[in-house]
């Protein structure tokens, strides 16, 4: 009844988006087109950065900076709570990975523990807006970067339209990364965006996406580049929601005004309050259940008995956890683990009503006190 997402195009939009897309069938031009160059123009205003390069994915939005910026064989610091992605751009890019504690107030990453971790080898630090949040310490990190002689990158995968206090998500570091996958607030079908306004990452990053050839129309090849390339029909697809970004943001703005007032009345969870100055495009809204609620029942009996879906966590698992990121797991992140584990995600989506917004409150609600007397009954059967 209530699912975690929606992908939302309205109808005026899908026939703009289809004719635009049979133009480029009729004439053959299919990648770097006109598109590609309005999309990149049009994100870069929306950023408030000089330059914006499309490419094929978040991932790959991540990578390739990392590349223009030097990492092989250099330490990167990495908040432990993000996606693989981050952490494994670095590794693709020939890296090393430190993780770093998560900041409980914001899911971002924590100073104190930025602080400690600089080293020797340490070359720069990856900031990630978790679920469109940018942290209020983003001031400090910059002053620690410029301290210690390394550049900052934003990882803004789930930040389009962020802000603090005015300044966009994406402006704040040498570059940004942005991904359009289906789930984000706005989608180009698969795809990304490296925002900066240095000049060097620009035309770095235009020989990189297109298999590393000093110019499209050649085949002389001065980077170790790859396909990273965003088509055209991706590129219409982003124009069109980016022109709704705005919108989106006010809609999702509006359930998550509903949620807020709703979670006051109910036991055993609490709304994520954001920061002072923090405008969040609400990629994701996060509450934190008390101690002792298993999440993983709680999100069961709300699918099987309400029919309501719980997105994904930000995240479950922090990436020290992971069995791929072993090697670099060193430390204890006490603050990661904590919030991975006890938080969720209510269903937010650009077109949610306010009627689907009550109802999960009051599944929420309901399963919150089902799940204990469940509890309580097994424990006297046994």
């Amino acid at each position: 009844m209530i699912p975690p997402v929606k992908i939302y195009f309205p109808d005026e939009d899908r026939k703009q988006i289809l004719t635009a897309i049979d133009e480029c069938l009729r004439t053959g031009q299919l990648t770097l087109g006109k598109y590609v160059k309005a999309f990149e123009d049009k994100f870069a205003k929306m950023v408030g950065t000089r330059y914006a390069i499309a490419v094929n994915s978040g991932t790959s939005s991540i990578e390739i900076p990392l590349r223009i910026f030097g990492v092989k064989g250099k330490e990167v610091i990495v908040p432990t709570n993000t996606f693989f992605a981050t952490p494994g751009a670095v590794l693709h890019a020939g890296g090393r990975v430190r993780f770093v504690d998560a900041d409980p107030q914001t899911f971002s990453i924590d100073v104190e523990s930025l602080r400690e971790a600089i080293g020797p080898e340490t070359v720069g630090v990856i900031v990630v807006h978790i679920a469109g949040i940018v942290t209020p310490r983003m001031t400090e990190i910059q002053e620690i970067c410029k301290e210690h002689g390394l550049w900052l990158l934003e990882d803004a995968a789930h930040a389009h339209g962020a802000s603090y206090y005015g300044r966009m998500a994406g402006a704040f570091g040498r570059a940004a990364s942005f991904s359009f996958f289906p789930t984000k607030v706005i989608t180009s079908a698969e795809g990304g965006v490296i925002a900066t306004n240095d000049v060097k990452v620009y035309e770095e990053a235009l020989i990189y996406r297109d298999q590393g050839k000093a110019e499209s129309s050649s085949n002389f090849h001065t980077r170790l580049g790859y396909n990273w390339r965003m088509s055209e029909p991706h590129a219409i697809i982003g124009i069109s929601q980016l022109a709704r970004l705005q919108e989106f943001t006010v809609a999702r703005s509006r359930i998550a005004g509903i949620y807020d007032r709703g979670l006051k009345d109910i036991p055993g969870v609490q709304a994520f309050r954001l920061p002072e100055g923090c405008l969040s495009n609400y990629y994701k809204y996060i509450a934190l259940l008390e101690k002792g609620v298993d999440r993983s029942l709680l999100k069961k009996q709300l699918r099987e008995r309400y029919q309501v879906g719980l997105s994904g966590e930000v995240y479950d698992v922090p990436c020290h956890q992971q069995p791929i990121f072993r090697p670099y797991s060193a430390g204890e992140f006490p603050n990661a683990e904590d919030i991975c584990r006890r938080h969720i995600c209510l269903p937010i989506y650009s077109n949610m009503t306010d009627n689907e917004a009550e109802y999960v409150l009051f599944a929420l609600k309901s399963a919150l006190v089902e799940i204990p007397t469940q509890r309580n009954r097994t424990a006297s059967v046994a």
